[in-house]
């Protein structure tokens, strides 16, 4: 969970929403700040968390409510034309919501495995494989010239699936190592992720021309609140990155990468366009990493969500380098539908 996303509306405004684009631009600009500056503060939560555990874990307790803000900002940034793509071209977004919970969770488990990780890290590597798409996606969607709309909406389409998906995931493939309540880890999800959504939603229906005003705040939000998240989490795992963070750092690595180069192969193995694809595999490898890390923490122990941790910092380093590198010849499939 990172910075909030750009309106897919910014590519293409339209005159009568001019105070709207504007808005837009201005969150663009924002949002575009804040994914660059994002690893850094993170980073820098982290390491303050883990020096300074005690403040961390006098704002612990809160986690949840920090989630609820986050995922409320989310809601704020979504508009109805972000699920109507679901009509119009359903079948990238049907590749893209199978592939996110499709793949990552095995993955993650697979790594998990290979590096032989103990139990209480190896849930969290397939929790945080089982969460829904990250809104840092959308960024980096963005800023690779891909199909922001297409990712906006996989984003949205995933976290709405999120209260059924990702408790059944967990409880499928790591209930054989620790217990999972999948019913409670349900409701946590529906409390924290879906009514804050829905929530921002129907406030941006309702108030859409005062949320226009405070869209560039929101992606600073995401990034108040995520550090927050780190800080709690990282003070309650001090001594499980003292014996074990190398080795959870490349399984994340390994992790977030083979979502990248699978997602993206996928799609085209599907025969989407390049456009799509690079989208797909964005989306595929960009996990929800705020919501994997306070589920651990809740419904396991902190130690449990120093993967999602670590995650947070790697995949907006990776995304902002896959941006990059995609964004140079992004001009060709401009195109490309």
């Amino acid at each position: 969970m990172t910075p909030s996303p750009p309106s897919p509306t910014t590519e293409h405004p339209t005159a009568s929403g001019a105070q709207s684009s504007t808005a837009r631009a201005s969150e663009d600009r924002s949002a575009r700040i804040a994914v660059t500056v994002f690893p850094a503060l993170i980073l820098a939560a982290a390491v303050f968390a883990f020096f300074v555990p005690a403040a961390g874990q006098a704002i612990a307790p809160f986690t949840s409510i920090f989630l609820g803000i986050i995922m409320f900002a989310m809601g704020l940034t979504l508009t109805v034309p972000d699920f109507a793509l679901v009509a119009r071209r359903p079948l990238p977004v049907l590749i893209g919501i199978v592939a996110q919970y499709g793949i990552m969770p095995l993955i993650g488990l697979g790594v998990a495995l290979l590096l032989q990780l103990p139990t209480e890290l190896l849930v969290g590597v397939v929790l945080v494989g089982s969460a829904p798409g990250g809104t840092s996606s959308n960024v980096i969607a963005y800023l690779s010239k891909a199909d922001t709309a297409l990712s906006v909406t996989m984003t949205s389409v995933s976290t709405l699936l999120a209260p059924l998906l990702t408790p059944l995931l967990a409880l499928w493939l790591a209930g054989s190592y620790l217990p999972v309540d999948a019913g409670d880890m349900a409701m946590s999800i529906v409390q924290m992720v879906l009514i804050p959504v829905v929530g921002g939603i129907v406030v941006r229906l309702v108030l859409g021309k005062l949320v226009d005003r405070v869209l560039p705040a929101l992606p600073w939000v995401s990034v108040a609140g995520i550090s927050l998240v780190i800080i709690a989490v990282v003070s309650g795992s001090t001594e499980a990155i003292v014996s074990a963070g190398a080795i959870v750092l490349l399984a994340v690595v390994l992790h977030n990468g083979l979502g990248y180069l699978i997602g993206y192969w996928i799609a085209r193995l599907l025969r989407q366009g390049e456009r799509a694809s690079r989208t797909t595999s964005i989306e595929v490898g960009m996990q929800n990493s705020g919501l994997a890390a306070t589920l651990a923490a809740s419904a396991f122990t902190p130690a449990a969500a120093l993967p999602a941790a670590i995650f947070s910092i790697w995949h907006n380093l990776s995304g902002a380098m896959l941006a990059m590198y995609y964004r140079r010849s992004a001009d060709n499939h401009q195109s490309d539908a």
